[in-house]
């Protein structure tokens, strides 16, 4: 099964648009949303084409290809207009050899981990900073970076997973990492 993977919309339609386009070139069977998907969040500037409503009709459209853990900007509120599931802490995955703990990352981090074992991996967003790096007890750290507010100079990017390998790529589908486990 190929996933994209994504994080940190933010309520910008210009970037969800984006995203969709390189959802529909990556021909992934899943899209899993690492949370804050309307809301840009008071710490945030505003991000480019602000525009909720449009986010919310550009994805329920998607809603059974989306899998979505909970953001810290996001609340019941955003639940009652979107027509999939958001409001889960977290999602256990397994992808080919690997399980996969999916969470936004406001809680379980690198620094406060989740029950995982080594070798699996810790995937969040929240950061806004792309990451591959395992940690003092095996377990694997990953960030796909940030759809539409990058930080730390880097790109506006997602990541997709397929057979145990990992890529990270910009909106305009150019690789930017690629990690096989």
């Amino acid at each position: 099964m190929k996933i994209m993977i994504a994080s940190d919309i933010h309520g910008s339609a210009f970037y969800c648009r984006k995203m969709l386009k390189a959802f529909e070139n990556e021909r992934a069977d899943k899209l899993l949303l690492l949370g804050d998907i309307l809301y840009h969040g008071p710490r945030n500037d505003l991000p480019e084409e602000y525009a909720p409503k449009e986010v919310i009709s550009m994805l329920n459209p998607l809603s059974d290809k989306i899998l979505c853990v909970r953001g810290n900007c996001d609340t019941e509120v955003d639940q009652m207009v979107l027509d999939f599931p958001v409001l889960a802490d977290y999602c256990i995955l397994q992808t080919g050899h690997t399980t996969i703990y999916a969470t936004h990352g406001h809680v379980y981090n690198e620094k406060h981990l989740p029950p995982v074992s080594s070798g699996n991996i810790l995937l969040n967003g929240h950061f806004h900073v792309p990451a591959c790096r395992t940690l003092y007890n095996g377990v694997i750290y990953m960030n796909p970076g940030s759809v539409s507010l990058p930080k730390e100079n880097s790109e506006h990017q997602y990541m997709v997973t397929e057979d145990d390998r990992f890529t990270w790529k910009d909106l305009d589908g150019n690789v930017l990492m690629e990690v096989s486990l």
